[in-house]
């Protein structure tokens, strides 16, 4: 008996180690934990079905970073097996919104990250973003790079149980930001531009006049901005937050004389600055983002 079982453990260790290369050899970068994996990084843009079953035989996958146009209605269905993923980051994936619904599989998912999602495909508007609403455990969620705008944002709106959002460069306008005020657990926001759509005239998604929408979000405790033109003008809305404990400026044209003024206003709140340089300036607010 004891010779089967040491005969049996080598089988399955050397099986264990033979699938392991198999996935390595799809050019994945593996983390075991407790002698299982359990973190892959990988790039999808080559996989088969095949390659996509390999990967999602992978049970005990906690985190996973995938990326690729390969990863469709179709292909993701086959990693629904991953019942165990607590996070999982994608970008430039090509589901439309009926496709998300196969996200209700991944039960113990807790943060969840979107980049590029189909970007300027028809087919996903972002309304098959709802279907996260399945996913009783999901505190975090990021939604940036997409083409989807405020019908993403109005899903996104339902997720009740969010904690954290993230968003920049996606197509939204002032009217969708509102939806945000709907997030009632809400504790940390970071507030990006929305990308300007190329030849037209695009209004801005982000300035002084959304701070009224971020200020009904009382259970605000960290508040990130970005990408906009603001100044001490905004310290009356942010005064309205009364939990709010920090504050990040970034990317942002402000003076350093207003960011003072702020942190002067908000005692209790830590705020933390970075300066742009003019030529940041002149290439990211206004070169790219035309503002």
């Amino acid at each position: 008996m004891k010779l089967f079982l040491v005969v049996f453990g080598l089988s399955c260790g050397g099986l264990w180690a033979a699938d392991i290369e198999a996935l390595q050899k799809l050019g994945a970068k593996v983390t075991e934990t407790g002698g299982v994996v359990a973190q892959v990084q990988v790039k999808c843009d080559n996989f088969t079905e095949a390659d996509f079953g390999t990967l999602g035989s992978f049970t005990t996958i906690k985190n996973l970073t995938i990326s690729g146009k390969t990863i469709t209605d179709q292909t993701i269905a086959l990693l629904t097996g991953l019942v165990e993923l607590e996070q999982l980051s994608t970008d430039g994936i090509q589901l439309t919104d009926a496709g998300y619904k196969h996200f209700a599989a991944f039960q113990k998912l807790k943060s969840l990250a979107f980049f590029h999602p189909a970007f300027r495909s028809k087919d996903f508007t972002g309304s098959g973003l709802v279907s996260l609403k399945a996913l009783p455990k999901l505190e975090r969620l990021t939604f940036a790079g997409s083409t989807a705008g405020d019908v993403a944002l109005e899903a996104i709106g339902q997720l009740t149980q969010l904690k954290e959002f993230r968003s920049w460069h996606t197509a939204q306008t002032q009217a969708g930001n509102a939806s945000l005020v709907k997030l009632t657990n809400l504790t940390a926001l970071r507030m990006g531009q929305r990308l300007p759509e190329w030849g037209k005239d695009t209004p801005v998604s982000f300035d002084e006049s959304t701070m009224t929408v971020i200020a009904q979000i009382k259970t605000l405790e960290a508040l990130e901005l970005s990408e906009a033109r603001l100044s001490a003008k905004i310290i009356p809305q942010l005064q309205l937050l009364p939990k709010l404990e920090k504050l990040k400026i970034e990317t942002v044209d402000i003076s350093a004389a207003d960011v003072e003024a702020i942190q002067a206003a908000l005692p209790k709140c830590k705020v933390d600055y970075k300066a742009m340089s003019d030529a940041e300036k002149d290439e990211l607010l206004v070169k790219k983002l035309r503002l």
